[in-house]
């Protein structure tokens, strides 16, 4: 479970203080499909950056089954990363220079699997998610938009996360692909148990989730 309360993250301009997160508070269960919605500026990619670990709160708690996430410090921090958080980006964020079954392969090295396993695991993850054995072994560059993407939420699952936070997963594809991905994502939370957060600005895509989290200047305005 994942429990958020009175979240606050707060950002020095100048003379000015800016809260991006002004006291959100929410639950979202083990194996919910979540999804953060809200314009530009209201505090969704800042949202999932404190959950995720990549930024600090000035306030509030992130506990994820029971373990308050914003008191660890540097080395807890990323051990709790590479271990418990999967992240899926708009722009892939996939290496260039390394197969797709290599980008799968690489954050089971930071966590210290040994390569037989690796590679097994990396295998069964990428036709989980519907790539053959040739686009397996191809760069990114010669793959399309939505092969990178599936890619990319196979290297998210690498390390068998709780959580699982996607930030426009389906911005940057086509519909029926974007489509495809965000059934992958349903199916990681009904049968698999993982919970999945998204931040979308599809609000159609967003009304097939369990929960709806609405963000304005950073505060939660319902669901």
């Amino acid at each position: 479970m994942l429990q958020i309360t009175d979240l606050k993250k707060i950002f020095q301009a100048g003379d000015m203080k800016i809260a991006a997160v002004n006291g959100v508070s929410f639950i979202v269960e083990q194996g919910e499909f979540a999804s953060i919605v809200g314009r530009s500026g209201s505090g969704k990619t800042t949202l999932m950056s404190l959950i995720g670990g990549l930024d600090k709160p000035t306030e509030g708690s992130i506990k994820l089954d029971g373990r308050n996430i914003a008191q660890l410090h540097d080395h807890a921090l990323i051990d709790y990363r590479c271990k418990q958080i999967g992240f899926i980006f708009q722009a892939y964020n996939l290496i260039p220079n390394l197969t797709a079954l290599e980008n799968v392969m690489l954050p089971m090295e930071a966590a210290k699997v040994p390569t037989p396993q690796r590679k097994e695991r990396a295998l069964e993850l990428l036709r989980q998610v519907g790539l053959s054995s040739d686009q397996m072994k191809r760069k990114p560059g010669r793959l399309s938009g939505g092969q990178q993407q599936r890619i990319a939420v196979a290297r998210a699952l690498a390390n068998n996360p709780v959580l699982l936070l996607a930030d426009e997963p389906t911005g940057n594809l086509d519909s029926n692909t974007g489509e495809m991905i965000f059934e992958l994502l349903r199916d990681l939370a009904h049968k698999q148990k993982t919970t999945v957060i998204i931040v979308t600005h599809d609000l159609s895509m967003a009304r097939q989730t369990d929960v709806v989290l609405r963000l304005k200047d950073g505060k939660l305005i319902g669901g």
